[in-house]
């Protein structure tokens, strides 16, 4: 076998010969050479004549190789799916209406040493379709498309942010002290420094500190990493997008959020009505909004207070099967009861406003109701979608919060926080009224591409090692 070129001069790709050379009559040719390039995906030899189907980044074409023009004719019929090809030729259409290329030259780019599925049954094992995303991309058109959606949200977030006076910025990846979210971190050490690191969790405390430093509005599209189990929500590391903005609040955030998915709705799909697991959503705004208590209540037909008897907040925690630890306060059982009860209940889309106090570390107490901040979780098909408060922005209430969370660390919490005294040192030159929010990438891209697990929207996922 001839060793491959080093290049390959293509001057067209498959979607534009179908678009260009639609209105040619069938059994028409056109006198127009053109030079394509691409993995062949399918392949028919009838006699004298083959079909091949040539597929490239933009979709696919016929190839048309009678054997009296085409080079090497028994070679090319038995060329192996997969392989990659460089073709020349003019542009036709069959009698049956095809616009195919009729090939004149060709040359193998790439021998496909595998074998590679056909067409019409693609990979049909889940987990092989996750750890050979480079096959799973040719033979499902679905995940092409759904990569191509994904690439397309966060482009169309980023101008849309940046159109509204945001600043994209970067911060850090490796943090001296795991904060920003409940979460455990995962671990390294630099050896110069002899130090050890955290993957960030988050970058909120970071951002925060920006607009301290007098950025007004800033975002970061972050890579996160948290050491929590798989799931169909959950992937150990995921993006993020969080941003900040001063003197506003969590109600100025949940406009931002019904505008920017309602606006990514229609730019992708064509509609902010949409079909998720088979049911209807419509993402138009406004959206619901409704306290996290009202939800419950709703959903249990019990009214759930923070002043309650702990221990009938137990009974009825435990009623619902949540697993009750003893140093669970009522704000902690209040989170569980909505969780286990009524978060995959909610279709929406709705604003799950005010959570408790004891949950919140980072949120402002509510200016209102006692005990509970000013915060809230989009729920969007059953799902949380993001998370935004009013910014806590007092530091003696913050090294407090600090303080509670780093004694349920030292009491075995992996999750809770410790207390940041530079983070705590910039919230004493002053933070603003701020609002503040993150949202799931992935979770939203999801949504929007109708898929089932987050491993169906993140190109390479978090498996465990295959078996021999």
């Amino acid at each position: 076998m001839a060793e491959p070129p080093f290049r390959f001069e293509r001057t067209w790709d498959a979607a534009t010969i179908q678009k260009d050379f639609a209105s040619l009559e069938p059994g028409e040719e056109c006198p127009v050479s053109v030079s394509v390039a691409g993995r062949m995906l399918l392949r028919r030899v009838q006699g004298k004549l083959a079909f091949a189907t040539l597929a490239d980044s933009s979709g696919r074409v016929q190839l048309f190789a009678p054997a009296d023009t085409t080079p090497r004719f028994a070679e090319f019929c038995e060329l192996h799916l997969g392989d990659w090809v460089g073709v020349k030729g003019d542009v036709m259409k069959t009698r049956k209406g095809e616009v195919s290329v009729k090939v004149r030259e060709w040359v193998l780019l790439a021998h496909a040493r595998r074998a590679f599925p056909d067409k019409w049954h693609g990979l049909t094992d889940v987990d092989t379709r996750y750890r050979q995303r480079y096959v799973d991309l040719w033979v499902t058109e679905d995940a092409q498309r759904t990569f191509t959606l994904r690439s397309k949200v966060i482009s169309l977030t980023r101008r849309w942010l940046e159109d509204r006076g945001y600043m994209e910025v970067d911060t850090p990846v490796f943090h001296p002290i795991p904060g920003g979210a409940i979460a455990k971190p995962f671990m390294t050490h630099h050896n110069a420094l002899d130090l050890d690191l955290y993957l960030r969790i988050a970058p909120e405390l970071y951002l925060k500190r920006l607009v301290v430093g007098g950025f007004e509005k800033v975002f970061e599209i972050a890579r996160v990493f948290r050491n929590e189990g798989i799931s169909p929500r959950h992937n150990p590391e995921f993006t993020m997008l969080e941003l900040y903005e001063a003197y506003a609040d969590y109600g100025d955030m949940m406009r931002l959020v019904e505008d920017l998915v309602s606006y990514l709705a229609i730019e992708v799909t064509g509609s902010t009505k949409l079909t998720y697991g088979g049911r209807d959503l419509d993402l138009a705004p406004p959206w619901r909004r409704a306290t996290m208590v009202d939800l419950v209540e709703e959903e249990i037909g019990v009214r759930v207070d923070l002043r309650s008897p702990i221990e009938e907040l137990r009974a009825l925690a435990t009623e619902h099967g949540v697993n009750v630890h003893d140093d669970d306060g009522p704000g902690k059982l209040l989170l569980e009861i909505y969780e286990k009860t009524t978060e995959a209940q909610l279709w929406g889309p709705v604003f799950v406003m005010d959570y408790p106090v004891e949950v919140s570390p980072l949120a402002r107490d509510h200016r209102e109701v006692s005990g509970f901040v000013e915060r809230f979780e989009p729920i969007v098909g059953g799902r949380e979608l993001g998370n935004a408060f009013s910014e806590l922005v007092d530091p003696d209430v913050q090294r407090e919060r600090f303080e509670a969370q780093s004694r349920a660390h030292d009491a075995g919490d992996e999750e809770a926080m410790v207390v940041d005294e530079d983070y705590l040192r910039a919230l004493e030159y002053g933070l603003p009224p701020t609002g503040g929010l993150g949202i799931g990438i992935d979770r939203l891209v999801m949504l929007l591409a109708d898929a089932p697990s987050i491993r169906d929207v993140i190109l390479f996922p978090t498996l465990r090692p295959e078996q021999d």
